[in-house]
């Protein structure tokens, strides 16, 4: 006989954790079926001059119905030949658009009907904590799905020529060689980031583009094919101002860019800027983060000097720096 002060659950309710893994698990499937069909496996014939022996790839997704295609740069870098797989098999040719080997991201583009594509996401609204989801083809195992976190924001990497990218959205959605070049998707189904490194032989340290910078990269190498920008030597990531200083010095906005590292021979460092400030102005132009400083270091930038505002502990320092024209990567 059942006790009446005890009350019994039976199997056919479901528990409020089963619930919230239910709902959990429909999220992943609904952004894996919205975003999927766009995701792309793509496969490379290196060129002699590459000196990389045997055929290589990764990943890539379709951000337009006319068959543009946002990947990495190191995917298709220096290639010969590039071919891409549609989720249904469907196999084609493609055409580099453009490589910035600086961001590491490329656009290619295939000519073929009935494309499914994905949309590019807001990713200054991400959150440290949020879910997100990658799809890719690690080791061959194409449109493989993996779901994490963001695990921080802002970070800087070392693409595989040894230059600095900065404003990394860090995951710990399981990313693989093959990965590269995939998306890194929020859970309504926008693309916020362009996964593309890992930390080897570390679990769940995995580093994405972030999808602000994507755009902007890739509108440039649609427009133009190449990407030239000005170039000062610093290595930096965004950060929020104490409102204290926001109203000492006027400004609007609340970011700026903290310096972690300055070229010896760069332009920021003849202009005297330091480790450990932060860059808040570039002439007339408030700078609330990295890409707002990338935006204006354009090539009508380069050799035309100008000011730069920044902060120096508590005090406002003005520089005039000339920027450089960005040095072409290594093949």
């Amino acid at each position: 006989m059942k006790s009446p002060n005890v009350r019994w659950i039976s199997d056919s309710v479901p528990s409020p954790d089963q619930n919230l893994l239910d709902a959990y698990s429909q999220a992943v499937i609904n952004v894996a079926e919205k975003v999927g069909p766009a995701v792309v496996a793509i496969e490379v014939e290196p060129s002699p001059r590459s000196g990389r022996q045997g055929r290589g790839g990764g990943s890539g997704f379709l951000f337009t119905p006319d068959g543009f295609i946002l990947t990495n740069s190191h995917v298709v870098h220096d290639a010969a030949d590039i071919e891409v797989t549609l989720t249904g098999g469907r196999r084609y040719q493609a055409a580099l658009i453009g490589d910035d080997p600086q961001s590491d991201l490329a656009v290619l583009r295939i000519l073929a009907p009935d494309l499914a594509f994905a949309q590019l996401g807001d990713s200054t609204q991400l959150r440290t904590g949020q879910m997100v989801v990658a799809i890719g083809n690690p080791y061959g195992f194409q449109w493989t799905v993996t779901a994490g976190v963001v695990s921080a924001l802002g970070r800087s990497l070392r693409s595989q020529s040894g230059r600095l990218i900065d404003n990394i959205i860090q995951t710990d959605a399981a990313l693989n060689p093959g990965n590269s070049g995939g998306p890194l998707v929020n859970s309504r189904g926008e693309v916020i980031g362009v996964n593309t490194a890992v930390i080897l032989p570390a679990q769940g340290i995995c580093f994405a583009i972030p999808s602000a910078t994507a755009l902007f990269v890739a509108q440039r190498l649609m427009r133009d094919g190449v990407l030239r920008r000005g170039w000062i030597g610093v290595g930096g990531q965004n950060v929020t101002l104490h409102r204290r200083l926001l109203f000492k010095h006027s400004l609007t906005g609340a970011g700026g860019v903290l310096v972690l590292s300055v070229e010896p021979r760069g332009a920021a460092a003849r202009a005297g800027l330091r480790e450990g400030d932060v860059i808040t102005h570039f002439g007339a132009q408030r700078v609330n983060g990295v890409d707002d400083l990338h935006r204006l270091l354009t090539e009508e930038s380069v050799g035309n000097a100008e000011t730069l505002g920044a902060l120096r502990r508590d005090e406002k320092v003005y520089l005039e720096i000339t920027p450089d024209l960005a040095p072409a990567l290594p093949d």
